[in-house]
């Protein structure tokens, strides 16, 4: 690994590394050994899909099954030194920054994975704009200590000056060359990665990336264990880089979308009881598009939720003022109070509903008609959200104010299983 320069310096390094890529003679087909990133798969549905898509699906390797956690590890870890030395993965020959673009349709994003040197908050180099679930970077942090490999990029934006300079004018230079490796996915997405090993380009990146930070848009929990291990491992080494993709949202804005809860042992009547004098509340008629568009319309004059679970939707807004005063903690700024999921769970799922907030209470899910879906299946309640804007996330983060955990989705997500980091031969 090429470790010139320093994110200590004040931007980002970005650094070359040697991916590890499926070799295509040993798979039915890259799109069917990808996966979506590990909380986007819907379990168990979603695990059992992928795996039986290819034998060699990268899932068995984010989500390996076995009845412990322990065990889970271990069974991925030694899944991956399998396919190693069966060629079903193989590192490329010379370490590289990889290009990588998604296209679907009017979409078009492009940014580079590389191994990027790791910085804590206080830095401001890599701005975190959520809380995390201790639980669940443990599992993390399990998992890629016994792989010892960086299964999956998180995904983190920058802001450049909007001009094909620096990395954007690598990137689009690149990107005239045959790729790598180029697939469609079963969402329609295309995918294609291209590799820069050239010294003159991977300097012209290096220079422009030092001049910015970055804000972590999807990843949080596999950005703090990448602290986490890096706090293991005090000796400068590969464990003091975490893969990531960066995007420059000033050239290829980035969408994004809610993260919806779903509570699931509260039936929506009760849900809907506990809400008397506290919120307005307004059963819609029509489809789910239907209400989520009702959802928005509402949102634009404050804090609105859905509810679902019942066979019908349940608009949710007006909070009493009273109620948010005695619930919503008043030591953060405004932009932070006034948040849909900083009431959502200090007023509502807090002190209204009073739903502990772990694995069995509270499930997380991105997409909203599976989220409808399991709510009726488990007799519990969907809370369906209105995404934030990216300003406001940008601004709290550059405060240093941390939103509530899973409060955003911003994509679109890379494909998991493109290209892997291998800890031991990095």
């Amino acid at each position: 690994m090429n470790t010139t320069g320093s994110a200590a310096n004040g931007g980002l390094h970005l650094t070359p590394f040697r991916g590890l890529r499926y070799v295509p003679e040993r798979v039915g087909s890259l799109a069917a050994v990808t996966s979506p990133p590990y909380d986007v798969v819907v379990r168990p549905d979603g695990v059992h899909h992928l795996q039986s898509a290819d034998p060699h699906n990268i899932v068995r390797l984010i989500l390996p099954q076995a009845p412990t956690s322990e065990a889970r590890h271990r069974r991925a870890a030694d899944t991956l030194r399998a396919w190693l030395s069966d060629g079903v993965l193989a590192p490329d020959a010379e370490p590289a920054l990889y290009v990588y673009e998604q296209r679907k349709g009017d979409l078009l994003q492009r940014g580079l994975i590389g191994a990027l040197e790791l910085t804590t908050p206080a830095e401001g180099v890599v701005l975190p704009h959520e809380d995390v679930i201790p639980h669940v970077v443990e599992d993390r942090a399990a998992l890629m200590r016994t792989t010892a490999a960086n299964l999956d990029p998180l995904l983190l934006t920058y802001r450049g000056n909007g001009t094909a300079t620096g990395a954007t004018a690598v990137i689009e230079r690149t990107v005239r060359r045959a790729p790598l490796l180029s697939t469609t996915t079963e969402d329609g997405m295309s995918h294609r990665l291209w590799s820069v090993t050239d010294p003159a380009a991977l300097a012209e990146v290096a220079d422009d990336l030092g001049r910015h930070q970055a804000l972590i848009a999807d990843g949080h929990h596999r950005w703090a264990t990448y602290l986490r291990l890096r706090e293991e491992h005090p000796t400068p080494g590969p464990w003091n880089y975490g893969l990531v993709l960066l995007i420059d949202t000033a050239r290829y804005p980035l969408q994004v979308r809610a993260i919806h809860r779903l509570l699931n042992h509260l039936p929506v009547a009760d849900a809907l009881t506990a809400l008397a004098g506290g919120f307005r509340v307004r059963t819609l008629d029509g489809p789910l598009p239907a209400a989520l568009d009702a959802l928005a319309a509402a949102a634009v004059d404050g804090n609105a939720f859905l509810l679902a679970g019942d066979g019908r939707f349940h608009l949710v807004d007006g909070p009493d003022p009273d109620l948010l005063a005695r619930t919503v903690p008043r030591d953060r700024p405004e932009a932070w109070r006034s948040l849909d999921a900083t009431v959502l769970h200090a007023t509502l799922i807090d002190h209204v509903w009073r739903v502990p907030d772990t694995p069995e209470g509270i499930t997380y899910i991105h997409d909203a008609e599976a989220a409808v879906a399991q709510a009726a299946r488990r007799g519990g309640t969907a809370v369906l959200m209105h995404p934030v804007r990216e300003d406001v996330v940008r601004d709290l983060a550059r405060q240093g104010v941390t939103m509530p955990r899973k409060s955003t989705s911003f994509g679109p997500k890379p494909a998991t299983g493109l290209v892997l980091r291998s800890l031991e031969v990095d």
